[in-house]
């Protein structure tokens, strides 16, 4: 990657300077170079004569110069210039920047692919909703985001696995399993009150509904607790398949559905709490277990067994990932959590301390909520049922692709507005419409090639020396970066932004370019840019899994 290679020369050059006695730091700072905001500021830029000047006892601005004196001639690049207060700018060749044309098309729909993780094994466990009610708009950003992430990450050189962690036991599934046998029992019009900690949704009616539809009334002759046991599996089940219906609407596959019970029946549970207590991680008081998290930096203790015999929840994490680490071996573990779960996170860090693991292998992405709109008006409550909007009817409304685009709009750690009118809207003003829209008039254009049997394999991309071609094809080499970049900050709203900038620079070309004229040469080279920056458009929505469509 060109940024790489100029921030390896930069390097180079300061440790010659220092050798030379120009740089007396003893520690070098990390060497970056980026984008800089102006254009006219060149294509890359370094502050690092910023960090360096205090130290040498020069000005910034007499220490890039002589940082720019000690770099060798680079190939891709034109111009290497100081600017005040002490930037060093890098302007690119335009033959360089025009040959990249030709590396996108012969990298066709692997361009954008590095080799970041090089085979690492990556787990990225998302949504993991309790199976007690249906999906809502909330729980579709966080699928988004995972199943986005996945798409990078593999991009970037992981071998990446997406799972979702079902928590089928507990006093949640025990509450749901109680207020199901109580709806169906209503269902048969027999008097029967919801327990006081239940599920009152409508969607618990509909689904006791379907289960006496199809299973008659044939759990009214069995005891009470067996019936409730047998209507939870049924309704834990069918809530599952739900689930796994609106996530493939969504286009959100998991690779492996992990049973919370399978940690008990497979002895995960035993193993990591026997292992705790031999590294005295376990303290008995008050009745109840404890995890002793206050040696290992936290504030206070957790529970782990309640005085009642029942493991909690935070029991279960920990087989889990014990069972994620030293049973499957994860290098890396991405869990994407909602908000309620921000207190949980310093915890299981702990968590991999006691386990003799490094914490920085285990990555928590906190993802806040989602308010929906329409217009001005904040909607609360779905039109059909009065009750949860739920993910489906999101999805049914404005559709999986617009669902994605404005899902990954915002950084995860922000919340945000989701406003279905816009979602819908077909203009400029609709972001996943507008790039969607450019991928569909570069498809029209080839088609119209194609239809005039114009042959552009041999055209001479160096004829492209225009500022709105120069700046696509600038625009266009910048997708391996920002695959980079999401794979390692895990925030993957840059992509969003970078189609909707490479859009924009495509609908400007095409304004002032005309790609199919009389000047055949001319009309070759602009047509292999055309083609190259459908690539780069449709490889950068497909990561973020949105349709590249043909027309519109």
């Amino acid at each position: 990657m060109l940024r790489h290679k100029l921030a390896e020369i930069l390097e180079k050059a300061v440790v010659e300077a220092q050798q030379k006695g120009i740089v007396v730091s003893s520690t070098l700072p990390e060497v970056t170079v980026e984008h800089p905001q102006n254009p006219e500021h060149g294509d890359y830029a370094s502050s690092l004569p910023l960090k360096l000047a205090r130290a040498a006892g020069v000005s910034p601005l007499a220490l890039a110069n002589k940082i720019v004196e000690l770099m060798p001639p680079v190939a891709e690049v034109d111009e290497i210039r100081v600017a005040p207060p002490g930037f060093i700018n890098f302007s690119l060749r335009s033959k360089w920047l025009t040959s990249q044309v030709d590396s996108i098309l012969e990298a066709g729909s692997n361009y954008g692919a590095i080799d970041l993780g090089k085979g690492s094994r990556l787990q990225i466990e998302f949504v993991s909703v309790n199976p007690t009610g249906p999906l809502h708009v909330g729980h579709g950003r966080g699928a988004v985001l995972g199943s986005t992430l996945a798409n990078v990450l593999s991009a970037a050189g992981y071998t990446v696995e997406q799972e979702y962690y079902i928590n089928d036991m507990g006093s949640q599934i025990e509450s749901f399993s109680r207020s199901l046998y109580a709806r169906y029992q209503q269902c048969l019009g027999v008097k029967a009150e919801l327990p006081a900690e239940g599920y009152f949704g409508g969607y618990m009616v509909e689904l006791a509904k379907e289960i006496t539809n199809k299973e008659g009334d044939r759990f009214l002759a069995m005891p009470q607790l067996e019936a409730v046991q047998q209507l939870g599996e049924i309704g834990l089940g069918e809530i599952i398949r739900n689930f796994k219906r609106d996530l493939e609407l969504l286009g959100v596959d998991f690779d492996v559905w992990f049973s919370e019970r399978s940690l008990y029946q497979g002895g995960q549970y035993d193993k990591v709490m026997a292992l705790l207590r031999r590294n005295n991680y376990i303290n008995e008081k008050e009745g109840a277990v404890w995890f002793t998290s206050s040696t290992l930096g936290e504030d206070k203790d957790n529970v782990l067994i309640r005085s009642d015999g029942l493991p909690t929840y935070f029991a279960s994490d920990i087989a889990y990932h014990y069972n994620k680490f030293l049973e499957r071996c994860f290098d890396i573990v991405i869990n994407i959590w909602g908000a309620d779960h921000q207190g949980h996170v310093s915890r299981m860090k702990a968590v991999m301390n006691a386990l003799g693991l490094n914490p920085e292998r285990l990555r928590i992405i906190i993802c806040q909520m989602v308010t929906l709109r329409r217009g001005n008006e904040i909607v609360k409550v779905s039109k059909r049922s009065g009750d949860i909007v739920t993910l489906a009817e999101v999805i049914d409304e404005v559709g999986k692709d617009a669902c994605r685009f404005f899902f990954l709009s915002r950084s995860a750690d922000s919340q945000m507005d989701f406003d279905l009118e816009l979602a819908k809207r077909q203009s400029a003003e609709n972001p996943v419409y507008y790039v969607q829209y450019a991928h569909a008039r570069i498809a029209s254009i080839l088609r119209l090639a194609k239809e005039r049997q114009i042959d552009y394999g041999q055209g001479d991309v160096s004829s492209l020396t225009t500022e709105p071609e120069l700046t696509l094809i600038r625009k266009m080499t910048l997708l391996p970066e920002i695959v980079e970049t999401v794979a390692k900050t895990l925030e993957p709203h840059h992509l969003p932004y970078y189609a909707q900038d490479l859009a924009t620079d495509f609908h400007s070309f095409y304004k002032y370019c005309r790609v199919i004229s009389k000047n055949s040469a001319l009309t070759q080279a602009r047509l292999k840019l055309v083609k190259a920056a459908q690539i780069v458009l449709a490889n950068t929505l497909h990561l973020m899994g949105i349709t590249a469509p043909e027309r519109m």
